[in-house]
């Protein structure tokens, strides 16, 4: 088994268990919840402050995602696979939802801001949904972002001489203060999934 492969490997499983705590805690804490609380107690430990760049080179700070819930997709535009699977996923649910897609905002960060620059990003999401902002910086506002949202990434280089990234593949999902409330775990069903957000929006303030 190449080294490669080996790496790989261990991301993975990281990931996996990432996915299989958050999807536990939101298992227990929406089902305790149905007395119409909030859609889950916030774990303060995930996310957090960060200053970011979006397409058109205009700063973005956590304080502009508040008001109403937030998804963020972790990426790449390198990315094979994950990512554009994802974004194409995400597409969808914006588009299921119908009116009610204007009540969360849509991020997609970058974790390679070295290839990553913010018009390569506006390029790259404009294929997907124009409401989704594509977000970067430099390495370590990048960094720091990770950082306080428990993201993993890691590069990875290849054979070629180039490098490819691993990272979380799922969905992080805030409420309206910005504060985590659970995951989408990636390929999960699109049912799920839409239940999930119009909970999300349903358990927002009336003014978001």
């Amino acid at each position: 088994m190449s080294a490669l492969k080996l790496i790989r490997y261990g991301a993975w499983a990281a990931v996996a268990a990432l996915a299989i705590a958050a999807g536990v805690i939101v298992s227990l804490q929406m089902t305790s919840n149905d007395n119409g609380g909030s859609l889950i107690e916030p774990l303060s430990a995930i996310g957090g402050p960060f200053e970011l760049t979006n397409g058109n080179g205009e700063v973005v700070t956590d304080k502009d995602m508040t008001g109403k819930p937030s998804i963020y997709l972790f990426g790449f535009t390198f990315c094979p696979d994950v990512c554009p699977t994802t974004l194409s996923e995400m597409q969808g649910w914006i588009m299921s939802l119908g009116e009610d897609a204007g009540k969360l905002n849509y991020a997609f960060v970058s974790v390679d801001p070295e290839r990553d620059t913010p018009d390569v990003m506006r390029d790259y999401v404009a294929a997907f949904d124009e409401r989704i902002v594509p977000l970067t910086g430099s390495r370590d506002q990048v960094d720091a972002m990770l950082k306080a949202y428990r993201v993993y990434s890691k590069k990875v280089p290849l054979d070629d001489g180039g490098y490819t990234m691993d990272h979380s593949a799922a969905v992080y999902l805030m409420d309206a203060d910005n504060r985590f409330v659970g995951t989408i775990a990636y390929g999960e069903a699109e049912e799920s999934a839409l239940k999930k957000l119009k909970r999300l929006i349903e358990k927002a303030p009336a003014s978001s």
